[in-house]
């Protein structure tokens, strides 16, 4: 049986066409817009006043290396979201060790640690399609790993031989963990069932720990289709309204702050709080859980083609 949620006008009603922060402050969204009181986006001169305007420059974090991006230049800063290796962040300024600018895949713009960033990466070639990709030190599985890439990392690579792709810091990944970059899938709940058992981890976007709306966004990605990072934003710009409709493997259903994808007609696989991993379990059971909190506990439901 197809679950169907009802269509209320409540729910209909929180489907803005602009994220609520925006609205409120009738700029921008400074989530995805890169502004301060001391500068901003020269894409932003006309937009936004500030005493001078930045060309971003572009970088990218080298291989084996995760970065958490912050909200403010200090590590105890709260995450908002994670850069994987290989993924470009174009710098608007740089002081004290702390980059600022944005994720150039989602725009989102954040701080982060300078320390791995190199404007003089080689070109990216290859994606890790693997939930997590083995970089060994010699081409044999036997050998010793030098490090991990996660789901969605890029690489520059070339091919070896019919085992492994050799990457261009002389490390080698098997070639059933990557693909060059025009290749994707096509089923985003086939992605997001890899990171089943994750750590919730909020701003995660790796199997060592995810959120929400980063699991969203990296198994859409898989499929090359673009998603914001933020549910709200998700919401608002992915797919079409299918709110009160029947639901179908693949639909996200949103909920006030959060966001899951539809593993069957029933069922949502989610990295969430509550449970601290990420899991699939009756979509009712989660919408019961909301109820005393929220008069509307699903906010939206989307369906990406």
């Amino acid at each position: 049986m197809l679950t169907r949620i009802p269509d209320s006008k409540a729910a209909r009603h929180d489907l803005t066409p602009r994220t609520e922060a925006a609205a409120a402050a009738d700029k921008p969204d400074p989530r995805v817009h890169a502004w301060r009181d001391d500068m901003a986006d020269a894409a932003l001169k006309g937009v936004v006043a500030a005493p001078r305007y930045v060309t971003p420059v572009p970088h990218r974090l080298i291989d084996g290396v995760s970065e958490m991006m912050r909200e403010a230049p200090q590590q105890s800063a709260a995450a908002v979201s994670e850069l994987l290796p290989g993924q470009r962040f174009d710098i608007l300024d740089e002081s004290e060790g702390w980059a600022w600018g944005f994720s150039a895949h989602d725009h989102y713009v954040g701080y982060i640690s300078a320390e791995n960033l190199r404007a003089d990466a080689p070109p990216r070639t290859h994606r890790i399609t693997a939930p997590t990709a083995l970089c060994f030190s010699r081409p044999d599985i036997k050998s010793d790993v030098a490090h991990n890439l996660p789901m969605n990392s890029e690489v520059a690579a070339e091919d070896f031989d019919d085992t492994f792709y050799r990457l261009r810091n002389g490390t080698f990944v098997h070639r059933r963990h990557a693909s060059t970059l025009d290749e994707y899938v096509r089923d985003p709940v086939r992605v997001a069932q890899a990171f089943l058992g994750s750590p919730y981890k909020w701003g995660g976007r790796t199997r060592r720990g995810i959120d929400c709306s980063g699991l969203i966004q990296i198994a859409l990605a898989a499929c090359d289709i673009a998603a914001p990072r933020d549910s709200d934003q998700q919401r608002d710009e992915l797919g079409d309204d299918v709110l009160g409709k029947p639901l179908k493997r693949g639909d996200l259903i949103f909920f006030p702050g959060h966001v899951g994808i539809m593993a069957d007609e029933e069922r949502l696989l989610h990295a969430n709080a509550y449970w601290m991993t990420t899991l699939i379990e009756p979509l009712e059971d989660v919408i019961d859980r909301l109820r005393s909190a929220h008069a509307e506990p699903v906010t939206g439901a989307r369906r990406v083609v």
